[in-house]
């Protein structure tokens, strides 16, 4: 199952502090704004989503047809492929993409210690 480009989006309290924090251990500006209260930060193949007041706990991200610099890959699993494989291992999801469509979707589940994972395809 290929999950696509891998990053983690943290809750943060003030944009500003954390950008600084990972501006300083390599990490630069890769997308989103200030004005938007999100960052993209990307050092080498790693990334990390700043978000300040869009969701209460941190986000482990998949994006399915996409690489680490959000270019699309020519192969890739479909998110409502890796959905049916979840469901197929007993997986419970916390929302669902809809299977009778193609396209951008999305799929969210938690891992045994309530940790939110975010399977979310953009293409």
């Amino acid at each position: 199952m290929k999950l696509g480009a891998f990053s983690i989006s943290l809750n943060v309290k003030d944009i500003n502090v954390s950008k600084t924090f990972y501006g300083n251990l390599g990490f630069t500006v890769f997308g989103g704004g200030l004005e938007m209260n999100y960052l993209i930060m990307k050092n080498g193949n790693s990334l990390i989503g700043l978000f300040q007041g869009m969701f209460e706990n941190n986000i482990i991200t998949f994006n399915p047809g996409w690489d680490e610099n959000a270019k699309q890959l020519e192969f890739f699993d479909d998110v409502r492929e890796i959905q049916k494989h979840l469901k197929s291992k007993g997986l419970i999801l916390e929302t669902e993409a809809d299977e009778n469509t193609s396209g951008p979707a999305s799929l969210v589940l938690k891992d045994p210690d309530g940790n939110v994972i975010l399977i979310d395809q953009h293409i």
